[in-house]
């Protein structure tokens, strides 16, 4: 059923729907609404769960990650600094291979202080160990932790799930979203009968000490069932689409019209709204360009991404994140894709907007076309204010 609804409620809804026997979080910006809503359902008895309040986000992930281990559905939500303090846990939940879904309200990080967007956060915790998977608009950010949780549960993967939406942009825009119903949620997300759990009916130890003899094996392990779950999350997609009737394809890209553009931007989140009818504009005027959307950051979806910019001359990559002293984060994967390939666009310019909320406006989108031309650039920054490069730089 279509609601009008904020998306930070939208995804209470939705976990509510999920029925986690666990939830514990910290409030912080942008996230709070969406804990706020699930520990008023659990204190009015709309959703049968323990919400357990504690003093950090260090301690948050930590009870989800004990709840997980016990076998119990979880969920918990953060963004910025909270994600940073949860760093700890956050590798060990990947390590032990637990299926914890976490949202990821995208905000900057500090310093200085910035409560508004970019990717910043959860770009940084790229190798965690944990599928990042990026929501356009609010529907798709209901419709991905859905997702998340047959995929994070799935007895061929039992990894981590990260559902990334852009802070305020998303969390706090109203927007239409259809609801999934009860039935049919339960229909795609049966009741988690977990792998292993701690019980002292069957003991079994996790997260021990692993000495040079194991631990490598460990981290490959985890490698390749990423690797192996790109064509899971096809399987998965399918399904969703056969349930709801929403088809996000192979949830791994979203083509935008690549059949014969020339000159195309890659991205992913809020933004690729923006850039879609940037390319209307342009493509009303002739200009043969298009939009490649990452929509699954990891595991990265390299041949995905080879084929569908195989026959683009020009890619210009648009990073709301910044590698500091290195390549932005989404180009350094769009140029390995390519590299040692005969097939593939001959240049790969990288820009960096939105940093720290910084609007992305249709003219930026405008301006990065412009400057994708023969000459190949890095880490260019789009929408710098010269006057305040001044103040700090000098002449």
């Amino acid at each position: 059923m279509k609601e009008f609804l904020e998306g930070s409620h939208a995804i209470a809804e939705v976990i509510r729907s999920c029925k986690p026997g666990v939830i514990s979080a910290y409030p912080i910006t942008p996230q709070t609404h969406i804990v706020e809503d699930l520990a008023q359902m659990v204190s009015d008895g709309s959703l049968k769960s323990q919400f357990v309040n504690v003093e950090s986000e260090h301690s948050a992930a930590s009870v989800v990650l004990g709840g997980s281990a016990t076998g119990v559905r979880v969920y918990t939500a953060t963004s910025s600094q909270g994600l940073f303090y949860m760093q700890e846990v956050v590798f060990n939940i990947a390590g032990m291979r637990l299926p914890v879904v976490m949202t990821c309200a995208n905000r900057a990080i500090s310093a200085p202080i910035n409560i508004w967007n970019d990717q910043q956060d959860s770009i940084s915790l790229r190798d965690a160990g944990w599928f990042q998977i990026y929501a356009e608009d609010n529907q798709e950010a209901v419709d991905f932790h859905l997702i998340a949780y047959r995929l994070a549960e799935d007895k061929r993967v039992m990894l981590p799930v990260m559902v990334c939406m852009d802070g305020f942009i998303l969390t706090h825009g109203m927007e239409a979203v259809d609801m999934p119903e009860q039935e049919k949620v339960n229909k795609f997300l049966p009741d988690y009968n977990p792998l292993y759990k701690l019980d002292p009916a069957a003991p079994i130890s996790m997260g021990l000490l692993a000495d040079p003899d194991y631990y490598m094996e460990a981290r490959f392990a985890i490698q390749e069932t990423m690797k192996e779950s790109l064509g899971y999350l096809s399987d998965i997609s399918k399904e969703f689409n056969s349930v709801f009737g929403r088809d996000y394809k192979d949830l791994l890209v979203e083509e935008y019209q690549l059949k014969d553009a020339e000159k195309v931007i890659v991205a992913m989140g809020s933004v690729c709204g923006t850039i879609k009818e940037a390319v209307d504009e342009q493509r009303a005027k002739g200009k043969k360009v298009g939009l490649l959307r990452i929509i699954t950051y990891r595991p990265f979806p390299y041949a995905r991404v080879c084929e569908a910019l195989k026959n683009a001359a020009k890619v210009a990559v648009l990073d709301k994140a910044v590698s500091l002293g290195a390549y932005a984060p989404i180009a350094v994967e769009i140029k390995a894709a390519f590299y040692g390939k005969k097939k593939g666009p001959k240049v790969v310019s990288s820009f960096v907007a939105g940093l720290g909320g910084r609007d992305i406006t249709l003219e930026t989108i405008h301006e990065i076309f412009r400057r994708l031309s023969a000459k190949e650039v890095n880490s260019d920054f789009v929408d710098l204010k010269p006057e305040l490069l001044k103040e700090e730089y000098g002449e």
